[in-house]
């Protein structure tokens, strides 16, 4: 059996200013660095014997807590980025409903229709995500693999995970914040045992305090 260890990256710049980074290459905030430790320290007795990370910087960021924690190198996969956003990307979430209506519907309601202005569909964000964790499974059979990504990216991975269409994709939860979520992969099939848990950030959880996400969300 492999197991991944999904982890979503500390809050980022984005998070906290309503902006869609999806590509746009933003900072972790002082929260989100100390979201990051918070994880490094919870994921420290757990085993792990490889490291990947998306290879922007709040996700090479928040990996490198972890790396430094338990002493590994750190993998970069451009594959594990977040959605790109085209036209969306560094725009105010408020923009957004007004600039492009239908794909913001389509983000909302129909994200296995949606095709980002200049950028990628949800389909092939999928498939770009879903070709990396399985070569990645392929080369480390039998390891426990820490994925440091993003939250759309989690997202939509779980959809397959789960056997889900897209469609169902509105329907899975957003993962906090340097929250943790654990799949068992064994033979082709996969089982989420951990889903999104965030209970060791305590007061420094991002969800927890932010409102304005709800319905939408972001990298």
């Amino acid at each position: 059996m492999t197991t991944l260890i999904f982890v979503r990256h500390g809050e980022a710049e984005g998070n906290v200013q309503k902006i869609f980074h999806g590509w746009y290459d933003s900072s972790l905030t002082e929260n989100g660095r100390r979201q990051a430790a918070c994880t490094a320290d919870y994921l420290a007795d757990v085993p792990m014997d490889v490291l990947y990370a998306s290879d922007l910087k709040r996700t090479m960021d928040t990996a490198g807590y972890i790396a430094r924690k338990k002493h590994m190198d750190i993998h970069p996969d451009s594959r594990l980025r977040e959605i790109f956003g085209g036209k969306w990307e560094n725009v105010r979430w408020a923009e957004l409903p007004g600039q492009f209506p239908e794909a913001y519907e389509n983000w909302l309601t129909y994200p296995h229709k949606l095709m980002m202005p200049e950028g990628e569909s949800m389909v092939e964000f999928q498939r770009r995500l879903v070709d990396a964790v399985e070569d990645i499974v392929a080369r480390h059979a039998g390891e426990r693999i820490g994925i440091v990504t993003h939250g759309t990216a989690i997202k939509a991975l779980l959809c397959y995970f789960r056997k889900l269409p897209l469609s169902e994709f509105p329907f899975q939860k957003w993962c906090d914040n340097a929250s943790v979520t654990i799949v068992e992969a064994k033979n082709g099939e996969y089982t989420v045992t951990l889903d999104g848990y965030n209970a060791h950030l305590g007061d420094l959880s991002t969800l927890d305090k932010q409102t304005w996400w709800r319905g939408i969300n972001d990298d």
